[in-house]
């Protein structure tokens, strides 16, 4: 689900199927889908999944139950397999492209958390929204009375939440305006 927000897929899924020796290899008794929304987080879309999923599962077990449910065999092609991103995969580069960064932000929220560096402690992002017409520098910092923007490779991306060490998130303007941002300043 992570991997699908971060690769920017339109849909995500859940399966219900045999367990077999192999990892997630066995034959498939169902599948839900799920469209992934354009500011949808992994929280979000978890979320989702977690209610049309239960329904799958009772509907698999009734199925089974009564023998009108017959496991299907995985296709050999297409497969890929969707590892764990980590505390590192989560770090965030101001040098990649503003989309990029608006899917990375959204796949690590809730956890494991993206995060980037100011004045040498680390910060975790909530989700950004790009922002056309802004060309500031990688990582530079730009705060409005209402909004603080941060430059990426290719547009600005307008901050939702800023997170400080033992610290509630909150809103990245007003984050902004209590540590008094000096002009050029930029996140690591």
């Amino acid at each position: 689900m992570q991997h699908a927000i971060l690769h920017g897929d339109d849909v995500t899924g859940a399966s219900t199927f045999l367990i077999e020796k192999g990892l997630d290899s066995g034959p498939v008794y169902g599948v839900v889908t799920e469209s992934i929304r354009p500011t949808d987080t992994s929280g979000d879309l978890l979320d989702r999944l977690s209610r049309s999923g239960a329904g799958l599962l009772v509907a698999t077990m009734d199925g089974i139950a009564d023998g009108t449910l017959v496991p299907r065999p995985q296709p050999a092609e297409g497969v890929s397999m969707a590892g764990k991103i980590t505390v590192d995969d989560a770090r965030i580069d101001w040098t990649s492209p503003a989309s990029h960064l608006d899917r990375l932000i959204r796949a690590c929220t809730p956890a494991p958390g993206a995060w980037t560096t100011f004045r040498g402690y680390r910060l975790k992002l909530g989700p950004v929204r790009p922002v056309e017409g802004d060309d500031l520098p990688p990582g530079e910092l730009r705060a409005g009375r209402a909004n603080l923007v941060v430059g990426t490779a290719t547009a600005g991306v307008e901050l939702g939440a800023v997170q400080a060490p033992g610290k509630r998130p909150m809103p990245a303007a007003d984050w902004a305006r209590g540590v008094r941002l000096g002009p050029g300043e930029q996140f690591g």
